[in-house]
């Protein structure tokens, strides 16, 4: 199945922690697919406490068997192993954020996890870097392209979003 998930850190070392993050991802992947990885991208924090620093933000598109929740489990223990507490406040800095975007064209609906993730259309740091990997995507329950729900978001946020480097 193919699965996207997004990354985003703005504690310690950005750079080295997205590029773990990258490698963790990789183990995950069946070698017949792509594994595609989108560019960098440092990105103003959104709905971050006051402060807060930047994020390095990117988003790698690759094919699993593992089951959703079981994937969501090993990225969740991925984030406490990078350093991100268990017990954190909502949108505080954290060292690494693994986000489920997609898996296939699956549809969960769940306490713990919603697919696609619900937020992706007003995501500029997250529709950007897909668009690097998946443009023509259209996610289920979907009407438009990745590309198309970029172009929606406006001139605003662009300023909010500049390009860093590879992974």
């Amino acid at each position: 199945m193919r699965v996207a998930i997004a990354l985003g850190s703005n504690l310690e070392d950005r750079l080295f922690l997205l590029r773990e993050a990258r490698d963790r991802i990789r183990r995950l992947h069946d070698i017949e697919a792509p594994f595609l990885c989108s560019k960098v991208y440092e990105t103003r924090p959104v709905d971050c406490p006051p402060g807060s620093p930047s994020f390095l933000n990117a988003v790698i598109e690759f094919s699993t068997s593992l089951p959703p929740f079981d994937l969501l489990a090993i990225t969740q223990r991925w984030e406490s192993d990078l350093g991100r507490p268990p017990d954190h406040s909502f949108h505080a800095p954290r060292t690494m954020d693994f986000d489920l975007l997609y898996y296939g064209s699956l549809r969960i609906s769940h306490y713990s996890l919603t697919l696609p993730h619900p937020r992706i259309s007003g995501r500029l740091f997250v529709l950007t870097p897909l668009c690097d990997i998946n443009p023509l995507l259209t996610l289920a329950g979907e009407d438009r392209t990745i590309s198309e729900l970029r172009d929606n978001i406006g001139e605003t946020q662009l300023n909010d979003i500049c390009f860093h480097s590879y992974i």
